[in-house]
């Protein structure tokens, strides 16, 4: 083992059974491509309607956004589109392909996520321990798998990590081309952040392992690589402040009230729990050792995942890279990577992912009425009163943007603020006096809420208001009298 490595990055050799990585890697970006491209549930979320609308605003005018050019009620306010080069690519993707195109680009991005982490933990796993690895892994993003930019950040991270692994392995500083993954990674997601975790924790590993007449080039080299690296990840339209952008919205509180933003859920057994439970056997049974400096980051990324429930994915990606190595050498059935079967593995990947996406392409995808997309009841709104201001359940905010209404609020936390999401909130419980003052504060013309919520109910019974249409998705009320001309205020 050779102690600058932090821990062993394989075990013997052992023939097995099992297909080598490279068939493997095929067999996962295949499966990941198939399920993104025909389960469905890519679609499952109201934001993906806003994130493509600002891409489109973005392509038409050729520039990124530093206001809010979407809502009323926060129009002209400073706005961060921090995940700006994702929204211009899944809006290209629908503008070439409608519905169909934007699923097969997130179908591309999770296929070549599944290639990288196969790629990368088999060099180090083979046989039963590199396929339970994959899985399992992969299993951890199903609940997250949305046609949402942190999928087309994935594989960067999966990159990012890699690279810096591997680095490690050789006893040297991370090669500059991984600063093209950080660029990429700044302009597409806030999840950056977490590479430079990565980063200072492979450099205190690599200044703890080497002897004390190399530790100046060991500071040196990290340090510049470090360097760079944050010199790549302000390279956005948002600069300094994208790099404060993601620890200042992680200090919101109003973020507990978003179901990805709670804490990991364990009252049902779900993929989570049962990738915990897998790994702590496998590590406790086998006896895996894991180097200090890498255990402490496994830990804290347990417990970010515990805190919320949307790092799960980051914590099973690290994760098993982190754990590749330990394993193989505990289990002793570690095996390289074998190449043999290189050639004719991508060529059989190529052949299959361009038959699913070419089936996919000729299938029209539709977006049917449903709990995201309140199709139906917005037709029912005449469109001059589409221009007027609007009291809109959260979740429907998205697809308000993408059909030209400016909403009452949408799924950008970080544009509305705590004190915002605060008062929306008591609107929504319902508070009778807050929803007065929001109406008449506002001028709201018309609402559009979901069935079940309690404002829904309020409005029933508020005098000087009508339902205009309902089905199972949403609910239309519209004013039957005007306000008084002393109530409206300036919206801002």
């Amino acid at each position: 083992m050779d102690a600058r490595t932090g821990g062993a990055e394989g075990g013997p050799r052992a023939r097995s059974p099992w297909p080598a990585p490279a068939w493997l890697a095929v067999a996962a970006a295949l499966a990941m491509l198939a399920e993104s491209l025909w389960d469905g549930r890519l679609l499952n979320d109201g934001d993906t309607y806003w994130h493509i609308a600002a891409g489109g605003w973005m392509l038409d005018h050729r520039l990124v956004p530093h206001t809010d050019v979407f809502s009323f009620t926060l129009a002209g306010a400073p706005w961060e589109a921090h995940e700006w080069l994702s929204e211009v690519v899944m809006a290209t993707a629908y503008r070439l392909g409608g519905w169909s195109g934007l699923v097969t680009l997130f179908g591309l991005a999770t296929g070549a996520l599944a290639l990288l982490l196969t790629r990368q933990l088999g060099r180090s796993l083979s046989g039963a321990a590199l396929v339970l690895t994959v899985v399992f892994a992969l299993i951890c993003i199903t609940p997250s798998l949305l046609a949402r930019p942190h999928i087309l950040a994935l594989p960067l991270l999966v990159a990012w990590t890699g690279a810096l692994l591997d680095a490690r392995a050789k006893g040297r500083a991370p090669r500059p081309g991984a600063l093209a993954v950080m660029l990429l990674w700044a302009n597409m997601h806030g999840s950056f952040v977490f590479g430079f975790l990565i980063l200072a924790a492979m450099a205190l590993e690599a200044l703890i392992a080497a002897r004390p007449d190399v530790r100046w080039p060991v500071i040196r080299d990290w340090g510049l690589f470090g360097a760079l690296a944050l010199l790549a990840a302000a390279a956005t339209p948002n600069g300094v402040m994208g790099l404060i952008f993601p620890f200042k919205l992680m200090t919101m509180t109003s973020l507990a009230g978003v179901e990805e933003w709670r804490p990991s859920n364990f009252t049902t057994f779900g993929p989570f729990e049962e990738t915990l439970l897998v790994a702590l056997f496998a590590c406790l049974s086998l006896g895996v050792r894991l180097a200090p400096v890498r255990l402490l980051l496994l830990l804290i990324l347990v417990h970010m995942a515990l805190q919320h429930g949307r790092h799960v994915m980051i914590l099973a990606m690290v994760g098993s890279l982190l754990l590749a190595g330990p394993l193989a050498t505990a289990s002793g059935r570690g095996e390289p990577a074998r190449r043999a079967a290189g050639t004719s593995a991508w060529l059989a990947l190529a052949t299959a992912a361009s038959v699913l996406i070419g089936a996919r392409l000729s299938v029209p995808l539709v977006r049917p009425n449903g709990p995201f997309t309140p199709r139906a009841a917005l037709d029912h709104v005449p469109p001059s009163l589409r221009l007027k201001p609007v009291l809109n359940d959260y979740g429907l905010g998205g697809y308000l943007i993408f059909r030209g209404v400016r909403p009452f609020v949408d799924g950008r936390i970080d544009l509305f603020g705590d004190a915002f999401m605060a008062r929306f909130q008591r609107i929504i419980d319902p508070d009778p006096a807050e929803l007065d003052r929001a109406l008449e504060r506002y001028d709201i013309a018309w609402t559009i809420l979901a069935p079940g919520e309690g404002v829904t109910a309020l409005m029933d019974a508020k005098p000087g208001w009508r339902r205009l249409y309902a089905d199972r998705y949403a609910v239309v009320h519209v004013r039957s009298t005007a306000p008084p001309a002393s109530s409206r205020s300036d919206p801002k």
